[in-house]
């Protein structure tokens, strides 16, 4: 295995990745060494530089930063890609894709024994189908399994060496991390929600049109930029609660656009459009979230703005496709009419019942497809991220972060291939469960809200017993296995739960 001269780190530690990879499945110990002239026969070439002349059309200087190639000819195979992240995410999807290599959770993968691997002549381009990628959920944020599994998020531990990650300054919910009240609302409190004829801070936003206001958020966001230079992202976005301003100004805007939208947007363009003058490459994040979900009539975005569009309200046992979503698949479509940085917070747990049963693995791969069908950026898959123990987490996270990757994959065959993986023999078991409550939920018509109660339709006693007697047979199945046992008990906690919530009544 060859690295080059002037190789980047991220590029060595995929050279040691796909050494380390390949000794596990063949048995054989690959040499890793750093070539600048002639690569000999039968090398693996890692990364960008000048043994890529042996391949004419890989193109590398047109790549990407997250693009990547894997490239088979004349008995030498180029993995390698743009930089900083092509060549790791190359090397990664030629191990998962070509070699079977799986990574599940941070403590458990697959490494297939093959004693003899052979590769075919062949090119194979590699690019992932969103800009930004984050399967929220806990186990998502260890650096290795986000590296390996295609995850940009900027909430992974990833480093620099581990090719970096996405640098968001603020995040979400910043008008008053960017202008605290306690701090400017006796000077200033034309800054803030005029309500019901008062200026107030309680419950309240900020006064987007107030031409001081706007003035004052541009000196802040390049003070935040001096604190993080390396950030690409500014928040600038509405607390999380109603409140909007009512002063004339807004009034007439939002009148206008019919949408509180309008201000908002017009707000963050103005600051965008300052803030490039010294950082071009920086741009401004907002939401549309609640009450400026709707999209504006009139006034769009700037290029440099990024709008994220918040799925809070949804029905998550159909499709967003689905008659009960129709309102917000409608808000979808009308922002990618007029927004070149579409990004979605989409959400895939229950925030009122971490550990509740959510049946929403069937919409997982419909909902992403119909993201990209929209021209959708970036996708932040909001889960169970305060501590382990989410139901079903580790499934959720691995099938989330193949579909952001590449959402032509089949959801379904998906959580499949990670029960198999990852419960062993008890696999068949659990992926009875699986179908039973979504199959349950769908019989019962429950509106899978994100905040559903353990008392929900199709949580009634005889499915309640009928999971029962699969999780009996699933331990059965692992019980001379301590490991496997355990994943399938940490996988029934979430039956004993509800079990737990409604003893008294499923008692009687």
């Amino acid at each position: 295995i060859l690295t080059q001269p002037g190789a980047s780190d991220p590029e060595r530690l995929a050279a040691a990745e796909l050494a380390s990879a390949l000794q596990h499945v063949t048995g054989a110990t690959f040499e890793v060494r750093e070539e600048g002239g002639e690569a000999p026969a039968n090398a693996i070439i890692v990364g960008p530089g000048p043994l890529a002349r042996h391949f004419p059309a890989a193109d590398l200087e047109r790549m990407g930063g997250e693009q990547g190639i894997a490239l088979c000819q004349g008995g030498r195979l180029l993995l390698a890609g743009g930089r900083p992240r092509g060549t790791l995410y190359a090397v990664f999807r030629f191990l998962h894709e070509r070699v079977g290599v799986r990574w599940w959770t941070p403590w458990a993968s697959h490494y297939p024994s093959r004693r003899r691997l052979t590769v075919p002549d062949g090119r194979v381009d590699l690019a992932p189908a969103f800009e930004s990628r984050d399967p929220f959920w806990y186990p998502a944020f260890d650096a290795e399994w986000a590296m390996r599994n295609g995850s940009n998020s900027q909430h992974s531990r990833l480093t620099e060496a581990q090719g970096g990650k996405i640098v968001y300054k603020g995040f979400v919910h910043t008008f008053y991390p960017l202008v605290p009240p306690e701090r400017h609302f006796a000077a200033h409190p034309e800054w803030y929600s005029l309500i019901d004829g008062v200026r107030k801070y309680e419950g309240a936003q900020l006064c987007t049109t107030n031409p001081e206001l706007r003035d004052f958020l541009v000196e802040r966001v390049r003070e935040w930029l001096k604190e993080s230079p390396d950030a690409r992202i500014v928040s600038i976005s509405q607390n999380d609660w109603l409140g909007p301003c009512q002063c004339g100004p807004c009034k007439a805007i939002d009148e206008r656009e019919g949408s509180h939208a309008g201000t908002m947007v017009e707000l963050v363009n103005y600051v965008a459009a300052e803030v490039a003058k010294k950082y071009p490459q920086v741009a401004i994040d907002t939401l549309a979230y609640q009450y400026t979900r709707k999209p504006p009539k009139h006034v769009k975005p700037l290029p440099n703005v990024i709008v994220r569009l918040c799925s809070i309200e949804c029905n998550f046992a159909e499709p967003l496709t689905g008659p009960t979503n129709k309102a917000f698949a409608d808000d979808i479509r009308g922002w990618s009419k007029i927004c070149d940085r579409l990004y979605i917070w989409d959400y895939t747990t229950n925030f009122g019942h971490y550990i509740m049963p959510f049946p929403n693995l069937r919409v997982l791969g419909d909902n992403v497809r119909f993201f990209v069908a929209n021209g959708v950026k970036g996708l932040f898959e909001q889960g169970n991220y305060q501590s382990p123990g989410g139901e079903m987490a580790e499934c959720r996270a691995w099938v989330l972060a193949k579909l952001l990757w590449n959402p032509a994959l089949d959801e379904r065959q998906l959580v499949t291939e990670f029960l198999n993986g990852y419960f062993g023999p008890a696999a068949p078991f659990l992926r009875q469960y699986v179908d039973l409550m979504h199959d349950e939920c769908e019989k019962t018509k429950t509106y899978l809200a994100i905040w559903v109660p353990p008392s929900s339709a199709f949580l009634n006693l005889r499915v309640m017993a009928q999971a029962e007697r699969l999780f009996d047979q699933a331990e059965a199945a692992v019980a001379n296995n301590p490991e496997l046992l355990k994943r399938v008990q940490l996988a029934r906690l979430p039956l004993r739960y509800v079990w737990g919530v409604r003893w008294f009544e499923f008692q009687a």
